[in-house]
């Protein structure tokens, strides 16, 4: 299965994006893409392959972007359990998916639920 390139750039920009964070890192476990901060994932973004459709895993905490990203096309609760912890699964390639800068900001998001304090005080203060 090809990769779309829309969705190909859409990723590149998304894990851009989730790497300028502080403290951010690049992590390759289960032969998956992800980035972590203080050893903790704030976003799955899967494979660049074809094996997979290409997407973002992110946790949401806010009840009004969790339910938005959820009513993206494809976007489902996060397997492994993982959804029921507020992770959602939103497909980057297909009609009506979000725009690269939408899903960042879901990213940010992401990534405020599970980095330490004082690393989202460096973010604020940019």
């Amino acid at each position: 299965m090809a990769v779309a390139r829309t969705a190909l750039k859409k990723w590149e920009k998304v894990r851009e994006f989730a790497l300028g964070l502080p403290g951010a890192a690049e992590d390759f476990p289960w032969g998956e893409t992800v980035v972590k901060v203080n050893k903790k994932v704030f976003v799955f973004l899967g494979v660049t392959d074809g094996s997979y459709p290409l997407g973002v895993t992110v946790k949401l905490r806010d009840e009004t972007t969790h339910a938005h990203a959820l009513s993206s096309p494809g976007a489902e609760p996060a397997g492994y359990g993982l959804g029921k912890a507020g992770w959602v699964s939103v497909p980057l390639a297909g009609a009506g998916t979000p725009r690269a800068d939408l899903v960042c900001d879901w990213v940010e998001e992401s990534y405020r639920a599970v980095a330490p304090k004082r690393l989202t005080a460096e973010l604020d203060a940019r």
